[in-house]
């Protein structure tokens, strides 16, 4: 980590998938001790003590592991979203909060899964985006040819039966995409197109809108950029041979995981939120986008549970945020205005925790640009932690399901690590199979951020 996130550390070594092992520096402060990265000791309140003293990024890590390794990639009102939201549910649960589901309806989903059927390599085992104009619910396995381009002079003399990949040219696809039927193929992948550096291009589901009322007859899936060269790597070393399966999900509930401890002003007074989303993109883990921000709610939760204070602590964990806020945006809808005058802050956390060495900056991201309960109460808790000069002014930012709530003026905020020039610079690994634990994960930001977020909420709830 850049900016001294190096400095006073250990190592936790961690299981990922079975028998696969992760080593990743976790924090090692005292409480007076000075922050990695940041300016200056703490001048910490008795307040901040009793929330600081509790906060554990190793139990953090674990809700971490449990989601993006062991369930993976969560697709909003699929059956991998749903584990994830019984497996937080079940976590508030046990902590005693009053914790219920809300659901609501979203659209299909077209996944594909990419496999290699002699269990040879190890680490080709895919999920990737799949075409809703294309075969659904089969699956064909065949020796892989690269066409690259795709042009029929680019073929073989016989690729029938065979897995085709292809460059994906979004003005050419459904063009490549015939070529491939009408030689025979099997299947085709389509392979994404470099993004702009730093970043990755991710798992995408192709659209084929001349074959919208005419199915092309094969599956045709869409990987990441990553895959891409995997991919290509595998086969520049022998023959390779892949099974491709395509899974329409319909008839789809995504579901809000909702959570509260009533405070001392009793079921009609305030409310302070601490919230993140659970869902990922398709094909992408989600350690960071937003494990991270879904595992500092589950660890607050805990920490925050038998501490005393006015307002009533909520805890809100949305679905389908990557489809476009529709969870939050569902919740807010569903609240009468009497409730949503009861909310104090929401401190919205999406992806907090990122190991990216230029991801300096934590950035205060108010939709309107304006400064808020939620964003004065963590620059507060900024300064007492010594962290002033490395968190952003508030700054003009949508995106998240912060957004939400200030579009009906309620005080919001997103909270995130990111390049230290523009919000806009994220992680490579964002929204990409890239997005795991052993890539993206940086406990001491992680850390970093549950003290941010615990001591600023508690202050704002506590009077």
């Amino acid at each position: 980590m850049g900016s001294g996130f190096l400095n006073r550390r250990r190592v936790l070594t961690v299981a990922l998938g079975g028998a696969a092992t992760v080593a990743l520096p976790v924090p090692a402060w005292a409480a007076n001790g000075q922050r990695p990265g940041s300016h200056q000791a703490p001048k910490l309140t008795s307040d901040d003590r009793k929330v600081i003293a509790q906060i554990s990024s190793r139990r953090a890590l674990e809700h971490l592991v449990q989601l993006s390794e062991n369930i993976g990639p969560r697709i909003g009102g699929t059956e991998s979203e749903r584990r994830a939201a019984d497996y937080i549910a079940a976590h508030f649960d046990k902590l005693g909060y009053d914790t219920t589901l809300q659901p609501f309806t979203v659209a299909d989903k077209f996944t594909g899964q990419l496999s290699s059927p002699a269990g040879l390599p190890t680490d080709l085992n895919w999920q990737t985006g799949a075409s809703a104009h294309a075969a659904l619910n089969t699956s064909v396995t065949g020796a892989v040819v690269d066409v690259r381009a795709g042009a029929a002079s680019d073929y073989p003399a016989d690729v029938r039966g065979k897995i085709v990949l292809v460059d994906y040219v979004a003005n050419r696809r459904e063009q490549v995409v015939a070529t491939a039927v009408a030689a025979g193929a099997a299947g085709v992948i389509l392979l994404a197109a470099d993004a702009a550096a730093p970043r990755l291009a991710g798992t995408f589901s192709p659209t084929l809108p001349g074959s919208a009322n005419n199915p092309v007859p094969i599956p045709v899936l869409g990987v990441a950029q990553s895959q891409k060269n995997r991919l290509r790597e595998l086969l520049a070393a022998g023959p390779l041979t892949l099974t491709v399966a395509t899974t329409a999900h319909r008839n789809l509930t995504s579901n809000n995981v909702l959570a509260e401890r009533v405070g001392r002003s009793g079921a009609n007074g305030p409310i302070v939120m601490i919230s993140a989303h659970y869902d990922t993109v398709i094909g992408a883990p989600g350690a960071n986008d937003d494990g991270s921000g879904t595992a500092l709610c589950m660890e607050l939760g805990r920490v925050l549970k038998a501490i005393p204070t006015n307002a009533t602590i909520r805890f809100g964990l949305w679905g389908s945020e990557e489809q476009g806020l529709i969870g939050s945006r569902y919740y807010v809808r569903q609240m009468p205005q009497a409730e949503r005058d009861r909310i104090l802050a929401v401190y919205q956390n999406d992806m907090v925790a990122t190991s990216w060495d230029p991801a300096t900056r934590y950035w205060l991201l108010s939709f309107d640009g304006q400064d808020n309960r939620a964003t004065a109460e963590v620059a507060a808790s900024a300064r007492r932690l010594g962290y002033e000069p490395q968190i952003s002014p508030v700054t003009q930012r949508g995106s998240s399901d912060h957004q939400s709530f200030q579009e009906v003026g309620i005080a919001s905020a997103n909270f995130s690590w990111r390049g230290e020039e523009s919000p806009a610079l994220l992680e490579p690994p964002y929204h990409t199979p890239e997005d795991t634990i052993a890539k993206n994960i940086s406990l001491e930001r992680l850390q970093v951020s549950m003290e941010l977020i615990g001591t600023a909420a508690y202050a704002t709830a506590r009077a």
